[in-house]
Formats: C-alpha cells, structure tokens, sequence
C-alpha cells in the first residue's frame, strides 16, 4: 500500500516539477521575440483493477505545448506583408511627390518662365537682349528637364541597390530556414513525436522576418520541415535545400534590376516576372517602380519630346533676323528612345522607331514581340496587344512607327521599346546666337494698288514645309517657298496663278471668298505633279471680299523681318495650344504642356494618398492581429505566477504523499521488529 501511495507522490511530485520548469521557462521568455507560451498537458496514469475497484496511479505529463493557432499567425503574416509593402513604397513615392509638387523643382515655374521669355522677345522682335534673355529662359528649361531626370534616374539607381540587399538578405533568411529545418527534422527523429517548441518558434520568426522582405507561402511537410515558396510557387526552400535569388539586370534592360532564381537542379537563372514579386519590402520596391516611377520619367520625357518638336515646327516655319528660315530651337538627338533588343534574341533584326504623331505619345513602355509569323506589339501599362505586322514599316500605334528593317527575326526575339523615357536626358539646346530665333513670318501679301474691287488679302499663314518634289527644286535657298507668286483674277469667280517668272502655274481657279487659295489643286496645275497630289508651298493665303477683273494680289518673301513677330506670336501660343494626348473627337490634342503636367502631379499626389490609407489600414490590421496573436500566445506574468504558487501547492501536495508514504512504510517494518 504504501509503495503506491509513494509513486503516485512521485509522479504527482515530476509533473508539478515539470510545471515549474515550464512556467519558468514561460517568465524567461517573456520577452522574446516570436516566443509562444508552453503549457504541460498532464493525463491520469492507467489505473490498477482490483477486486474493490480500479485504484489511481497518479498522474504524467504527456507533451508540452506551444500555445500557437496557424490561423491567427496567418493573418499576422498576411497583413504584415501587405503593410510592409506600402510602407516601403511609400518611402519611394514621397521623394516622387516632394519633387515634382514642389514650385522650385517642378516643371511649372521653368515652363512659365520659359513662355515669359518668348512673349518679351515677341513683344521685341529687334532687341537682341530680349532674345538673349529668351534663350537663356530656354536653356534654364533644358536643364530643369535633365535635373528632373537625374534626380529620378538616381532614386532608379537606389532602387537596384535596395533590390540587391534586399535580394542578399533573402538568401540568407532562406539558408536559416533550411538549417532550422534540418534541426526539427532531427529533433521529430529522436524526441518521440514530441514537437521541438522553441525551434519552431525560432523558425515562425525567421519565417516573419523574411515575409516582411517578401511574400511567402508555406507548405508543413510529413517530418515537420517547411517548404517555402514565392511568387507563383517558385521554391525558396524545401527541407534543407535552398533555391538561390539572384539580382540581375533584365535582359530587355540593362538598367533595370530584376529578380532570377536558380534551383539546386538547374545551374541556369530563371528570371521572375515582375508581377509575381508582391508583398514585403521588395514588392514594394519594385512596383512603385512599375507604376509610378516608369510612368513619371515617362510623363516627362514625353512632355520634353513634345515641346522640342512643337517649337522646332513652328520655329522652322519663321524667318530670323539673319532673313533665313528658322533652323532648330532645340537638340533632339537621342531624345527618341530606340528599341532595346533583349540579351536572348536570336535573330539579327534591328528594328528603329520614328514618331509620326506626338499627339498620340502615351507615358508606357512597349514590348515588340516576333512570333515567327507577324510582330506583336505590348502596350506594358495595360498589356493590350495589337498585330502591328510584317514590315518592314510596321502598323502605327499611340503615334510611333517601327521599322524592322532587313534582319531576320527569329521567333520570340523581343524589344523593349521606351519612346520617351531618355527624353528629358537628352533634351539640349540647338541655338546660341540670339539672331536665329525666327520671330518673323517669312512671307509677305500685298494687294495691287490698282485693284478696283473690295477684296482683301491676309498676312497668310505657314503651315509646312513639306512639300512635293517636283516643287522643291523651285524653292532654291529659302526652303519650301517660291514666292513671290501672284494671284490674277480673270472675273470675279476665278483667277490665275502665276509664279516669279510669270509662268502660268494654275489657270481658271474657282473662287471662294475667304477660302485657302493654296494648295493649288491637281487638275488647276499647267504641268500635272508626278505626285498627283498638286502643289503645297507650305503656306496659306485667304482672300475675302469681291475682287473685280484684273485685280491682283501677291505674296513675297520677307526679306525685312527685323520688326515682324508674326511667328513669335505662334511660338508664344505653344504654352497653352492642346498638343498633347489627342482622341479620336481631338486628333490635334487635349492637354497643354502645363496641363499633361499638372495631370502628372495629380497622378503622383492621387497614388501617394492611396498607398498611405492603404498602408495605414493595413498596419491597423497586422497591429489587431499581432494583439489577438498576443492574446493567445504571449507570457502574461501575472498568469504565470499563479501558475508558480499553483505548482507549488502541488509539488508541497505531493511531497507531503511521499512523506506519509515513507512513515507508513517505516512503520510497517517497525512491526516485524
């Protein structure tokens, strides 16, 4: 009898010893990071069957527990991704919206400052200081332009380096895991199916550490290990291998860091789409990428490429105070980005690209694509896809041309195409000398004074310069013109067109009054164009009014045009004309340059406020699941040191069995004495 009572002291003496060093465990760890409370689950022992009944054996501990629910650290790991992204996107945003909000180093004071210039020089076509002032206005925007590019080719700089830290600090969370992985593994083979609780706290921390760099899921094998994937399922770590993340330039763009990962089976790199990379840190970092800084640069650059054509047309088409048509106000060169042929073509095709309408430029990048059969072209921001061909001059899309040329592509050769992204960069200013800012029209009209009928004939207007062949060899030095060109009316519903040496160039013209009398018309030309098309000096003149027989009216270069500022007048209205993103009802544009740029900062200020409520209800969510988490799982001491006094009462309890115990076995041998 009292050799049962005495075990059943025991064991009732190890489990509360066992409590003890638990709950002591527990307050150890009270501070730990990642720490689950254990707890000691205790079962009565089988009891003895005896004639009176089964008798008690005491007691054992059967395991000691963690204190841990999957789902709830689940929603912790969840929210605390989604939480980490904003927060590192928010990061990059706010040097994005600082700087282009900003009035000193946005574009909208050097725009106005710019135009500022041009009205002072127009309102003094023959002051050369007020030239000099409007090409120094210039060339201040040029390097606003490149400044502002700088500055975001620097925070694209930063990203990479961050996306190889970051990429560094993977690998070795992933080589952590499979070490840890290994311990588990090792300690489910000898501890009897008991769970290794600390190890596996160990593993959820590091699990949480490398989730808040990158989005992870997790698989529980059958000996307890985890297997770990990102993206979508690429494995980071099984058991104890580990898949190593590279960092390394995308092979459509040198500049741009992206992420590869070679697997323990495959020496070669598989490179992972950008769209599969989200959560933590890292998703953070390279979709803010995607979305906001290749749309801003883009933005720019475009806005930069559009000015530099508008006011290199329309300074093309006046005269400066040399009496020579305009040149080029602004450098151009390399501001068109060329395609980009990925390091794994296989072909030899060198596609080029050319800007047909800047209206229509978009602020995305694009991928051309060679099936083997016709050529594809990706608008990356919205992935539409359009058959743009065979070529070599392949179908036009958002106003761009592409040329495949005469080199053979292989199937799946693609080219990342960037139309305006080097725009603002390479933005540089053509003129220096202040005399070739073409201010002046280079056409002049004027009306016979010995015309006897009521019509009126006005300054005329430049158009183009583009003009047919057969009328540029007749052009000479003065570009795309041939006056001076007389217009002589035969009634007063038609007139003849006769050019500087009196040759009939279009007879019995049919008159309209306020109509274009130029281009002259095919079928009105003497001598048929080979074009077809008749003839376009790149200009136009109205005649209004009721002109009487023999009246006529002539248009001459202007060879004095130090006090006309007919064409500063049109460069001036570039600041507010409609230039730029032009619709099927608008073909000529819908926004001004201040006002594509005005959309920009709306666009980065709009982003900038959603990643911040986003990213505050997502840091609300992982706070309220961390609490619950806490709740469940952390080391409340004041519970743990009652569970001290309540293990001492039973350790006292069951010492106190084990000294009745002894005394009732000493006084059984006493009585055999």
């Amino acid at each position: 009898m009292a050799s049962g009572i005495l075990n059943v002291g025991i064991t009732g003496l190890n489990a509360a010893q066992m409590g003890f060093q638990t709950t002591s465990h527990n307050i150890s760890n009270a501070s730990t990071d990642g720490y689950n409370r254990q707890s000691i689950v205790q079962t009565t022992n089988t009891p003895i069957g005896t004639g009176a009944g089964f008798l008690g054996q005491g007691t054992s501990v059967q395991t000691v527990q963690r204190v841990y629910s999957q789902y709830l650290s689940s929603q912790v790991l969840s929210a605390q991704t989604t939480a980490s992204q904003m927060n590192s996107y928010l990061d990059q945003i706010n040097m994005i919206d600082n700087m282009v909000g900003d009035s000193s180093s946005g574009l909208t004071s050097s725009l106005a400052s710019f135009f500022s210039g041009v009205q002072e020089a127009t309102a003094n076509p023959s002051s050369i200081s007020s030239r000099q002032s409007m090409i120094s206005g210039a060339a201040s925007l040029v390097s606003q332009f490149n400044s502002l590019d700088q500055r975001l080719t620097d925070i694209r700089s930063g990203i990479n380096t961050q996306i190889t830290s970051q990429v560094t600090s993977i690998n070795a969370y992933a080589q952590k895991l499979a070490d840890i992985n290994q311990n588990i593994i090792l300690a489910n083979a000898s501890g009897n199916g008991q769970p290794p609780n600390d190890l596996l706290d160990q593993r959820d921390q590091i699990l949480g550490e490398l989730n808040k760099i990158i989005r992870v899921q997790t698989v529980t094998q059958t000996d307890g290990s985890y297997s770990v994937f990102i993206g979508n399922g690429q494995p980071l770590v099984v058991g104890n291998q580990t898949s190593k993340l590279q960092a390394l330039a995308s092979p459509s763009d040198p500049e741009r860091t992206t992420l590869a990962m070679t697997t323990s089976s495959s020496g070669n790199p598989i490179y992972i789409p950008e769209s599969l990379v989200t959560g933590g840190t890292l998703g953070g970092l390279i979709s803010f990428r995607s979305e906001t800084l290749d749309t801003v640069q883009n933005g720019i650059g475009r806005i930069a490429l559009t000015l530099a054509q508008n006011f290199n047309s329309q300074n093309a088409l006046g005269m400066d105070l040399n009496g020579n048509l305009g040149g080029k106000f602004f450098d151009m060169t390399n501001m068109i980005g060329a395609p980009i042929a990925s390091t794994t073509n296989s072909g030899n095709a060198s596609p080029s690209l050319q800007v047909s309408d800047y209206t229509q430029l978009t602020t995305s990048d694009y991928r051309l694509t060679y099936t083997g059969s016709t050529y594809m072209l990706t608008r990356l921001s919205d992935n539409t896809v359009t058959n743009v061909g065979t070529g070599p001059a392949l179908k036009t899309v958002d106003g761009l041309t592409i040329n495949v040329g005469t080199g053979t592509a292989s199937a799946n050769d693609n080219w990342l195409i960037q139309p305006t992204r080097n725009a603002a960069k390479n933005m540089a200013m053509a003129i220096s000398d202040p005399r070739s800012i073409a201010l002046a029209a280079p056409i002049t009209t004027s009306a016979s004074l010995n015309n006897t009928g009521t019509g009126t004939i006005d300054a005329g207007t430049m158009v183009s310069l583009n003009s047919t062949a057969e009328a540029t060899s007749a052009f000479g030095t003065k570009g795309a013109l041939t006056p001076p060109v007389t217009v002589s009316f035969t009634s007063a519903s038609t007139y003849d067109v006769y050019d500087n040496n009196n040759n009939l160039l279009a007879s019995g013209v049919p008159y309209t009054a306020g109509g274009d009398v130029f281009p002259i018309p095919e079928s009105y030309l003497a001598t048929p164009s080979a074009a077809g098309n008749g003839l376009d000096y790149g200009y136009r003149i109205k005649i209004s009014g009721a002109p009487a027989a023999g009246d006529k009216f002539s248009v001459s270069y202007n060879s004095s045009g130090t006090s006309d500022n007919r064409n500063g007048v049109l460069l001036g209205a570039l600041q507010t004309a409609n230039t730029m993103e032009s619709t099927a009802s608008s073909p000529s544009g819908t926004a001004s340059y201040q006002t594509a740029y005005s959309q920009l900062v709306s666009y980065v200020g709009t982003k900038t406020n959603e990643v911040t409520v986003l990213g505050d209800a997502q840091q609300k969510l992982t706070d309220q699941a961390t609490t619950a988490v806490q709740a469940l799982s952390g080391v409340n001491l004041d519970e743990e040191a009652a569970n001290l006094l309540r293990y001492q009462q039973a350790y006292q309890a069951a010492s106190k069995v084990i000294s009745i115990a002894s005394k009732l076995f000493d006084d059984i041998l006493s009585i055999g004495n």
